[in-house]
C-alpha cells in the first residue's frame, strides 16, 4: 500500500531514466573525475541515484507520518497535520494557526502529488502510444518535436482521475488495498522478469556496490551545497543540482503530508521500532534492487553495444518501453508493454485514490465518516483540473516550479512535527517513570 501511495509511479519512471542520466552526466562528470557513458562512471550515477531514492525520502514521510501516528492513537487527537504540533502550540492549534497549518498540508499535498501525476501520465501515454492506441496521443511541434497532446491528457486524467475517485469512496480497506494488492503483484512479476531476463549479475552487482558507495557517501552528499561562482564547473553543478537533488528535496516534502498521513493509518498498533523499520529501511532497500535490477539493464545494454542507443535517445517516459523492445522480440514486447501499462495505471489510481483519501481527512479535520463523500468527489475533479491544467499550460515543468514553491513552508512545519514529536516521547517517558497514564483511553458510554 505504501508503495501504491505514489512511490511507484516515480519507480516505474525514474527506475530505468535516473541511473542512465547521472550514467552520462553528474557532479564527478562535471568536474572531470569520471567520463560519462564509460564503465567507471556506473558507480557514481547509482550514488546518486540511491542518494535520491534511499534514506532521505523515507525519512521525510516518516518523520509525518511517526508524529501524526503518535498523536492519533496514544493522544486521541483527530488525524490531521496540526494535532502533531500539541505540545509546542495546545489550544492554539483550534483558531486560525490551526487552520493555516493545515492549509498549508494540503496545498503542498496537492502540488505534490501532482508532480507525481504528470510524470505517470506522461509515462502512461507513451506506453498506450507503443501498444498501438493511436497517434492522437502526442502532437507535434514545428521543429519537430512531440509532446503529448491535449487530448492524450484529458483522456488519461479521465481514466485515471474516475477510476481513483470511485477507489477512494470505498475507502482504504477495500480499494485502495485491493489495487495496491494487484499493483505488488505485478511489480514483483516485473520485477523478477528483469532478475532472470536482464543484466542479472550487472545488476545485482550495482546494488551492493551502489549501496556501500551511497551510505559512505552521505555524510560528504548531505552537507555539499553548489552555488554559481560564475565559472562553467560552478554553474554547471549549481544547474544539475538545482534540476535534480534540490527538486527531489521539493518533492519529498511536498509529498510528505500525503504519505505521512497515509502511513499512520496503516501502521495503528505498530511500535517505533516497527514503524522505522518498515517505513524507512526496507522500502528505501526495495527501491535499491528496482533501480539496480531495471537501470542497471539499460546501462548493461548501452554499455555492451546491444541497445545501440535506442534507450538513450528514447524520451524519460518511454526508457522503460524502448528497453523492453530491445530485450525482447516484437510480440513478447508488446505483451510485457501491456503489463507495464496496466501495472502504471494500477499506481496511478491507487496514489490519486490515496491522495484524494488524506486530501479530503486532513480538510475534515481527521473525519473519515460517510458525509465526506461529496467531498471526496471535489477533491478528485481538483485535482485533476490542477494536473491538466499545470501540464497543458507549462509541462512537468510548470508543475515543478509550482512545488517547490508549495514545499517550502511545509519544510517549516516539518521541522516543528519533529521537535514536537521528541518533546511529546520525552513527556511520556517521564510520566511512565511516576507510574502515569501515558495512552489516550477513549471514555466508556454510560449505560
Amino acid at each position: 500500500m505504501m508503495f501504491g501511495a505514489g512511490i511507484g509511479i516515480g519507480m516505474l519512471t525514474f527506475a530505468t531514466a535516473e541511473p542512465m542520466y547521472h550514467f552520462a552526466k553528474n557532479p564527478s562528470t562535471i568536474m572531470g573525475l569520471t567520463e560519462g557513458s564509460t564503465a567507471g562512471n556506473v558507480r557514481e550515477a547509482y550514488i546518486w541515484s540511491f542518494t535520491h531514492w534511499g534514506l532521505a525520502a523515507w525519512a521525510a514521510y516518516a518523520i509525518v507520518g511517526l508524529a501524526l501516528g503518535y498523536f492519533a492513537y496514544r493522544r486521541g487527537l483527530p488525524l490531521t497535520i496540526r494535532s502533531s504540533l500539541t505540545p509546542l502550540f495546545g489550544k492554539a492549534l483550534s483558531g486560525p494557526l490551526g487552520h493555516a497549518i493545515d492549509v498549508v498540508a494540503v496545498v503542498a499535498t496537492v502540488l505534490g502529488v501532482s508532480q507525481t501525476l504528470g510524470f505517470g501520465v506522461e509515462q502512461f501515454i507513451s506506453g498506450l502510444s507503443r501498444i498501438g492506441v493511436g497517434d492522437w496521443l502526442y502532437s507535434t511541434a514545428a521543429d519537430g518535436t512531440q509532446s503529448s497532446s491535449t487530448m492524450g491528457i484529458i483522456v488519461a486524467l479521465l481514466v485515471i482521475m474516475g477510476a481513483s475517485t470511485l477507489s477512494a469512496l470505498s475507502g482504504v480497506g477495500k480499494g485502495i488495498k485491493w489495487l495496491s494488492n494487484i499493483n505488488m503483484g505485478l511489480s514483483f512479476f516485473v520485477l523478477t522478469f528483469f532478475l532472470i531476463f536482464g543484466s542479472t549479475v550487472f545488476g545485482l552487482t550495482t546494488l551492493f556496490v551502489g549501496m556501500w558507495d551511497y551510505l559512505i557517501s552521505i555524510p560528504g552528499n548531505i552537507f555539499t551545497v553548489w552555488a554559481k561562482d560564475g565559472t562553467e564547473v560552478g554553474d554547471s553543478l549549481a544547474g544539475w543540482q538545482g534540476g535534480w537533488t534540490i527538486f527531489y528535496w521539493a518533492w519529498w516534502i511536498a509529498f510528505a503530508p500525503f504519505v505521512g498521513v497515509f502511513l499512520a493509518r496503516i501502521s495503528k498498533g505498530r511500535t517505533i521500532r516497527e514503524y522505522v523499520l518498515g517505513a524507512l529501511i526496507i522500502p528505501a532497500i526495495m527501491c535499491f534492487v528496482w533501480f539496480a535490477l531495471v537501470g542497471g539493464t539499460a546501462i548493461d545494454l548501452e554499455l555492451s553495444g546491444v541497445a545501440a542507443g535506442a534507450i538513450v535517445d528514447a524520451g524519460q517516459a518511454d526508457q522503460l518501453f524502448a528497453m523492453l523492445a530491445v530485450i525482447l522480440s516484437e510480440n513478447l514486447a508488446y505483451i510485457m508493454s501491456v503489463l507495464v501499462v496496466i501495472l502504471l495505471l494500477t499506481y496511478l489510481v491507487t496514489s490519486a485514490d490515496s491522495a484524494v483519501l488524506i486530501i479530503n481527512t486532513i480538510n475534515a479535520g481527521g473525519d473519515e465518516g460517510p458525509k465526506s463523500r461529496p467531498h471526496i468527489m471535489f477533491w478528485g475533479a481538483a485535482l485533476a483540473l490542477v494536473v491538466g491544467g499545470l501540464i497543458v499550460a507549462g509541462g512537468l515543468s510548470a508543475i515543478q516550479t509550482a512545488m517547490v514553491i508549495g514545499a517550502l513552508p511545509f519544510s517549516l512545519v516539518m521541522v516543528l512535527m519533529g521537535i514536537s514529536l521528541m518533546k511529546a516521547i520525552y513527556n511520556d517517558v517521564r510520566r511512565e517513570k511516576h507510574g502515569l497514564q501515558t495512552i489516550h483511553v477513549e471514555a466508556m458510554p454510560a449505560e
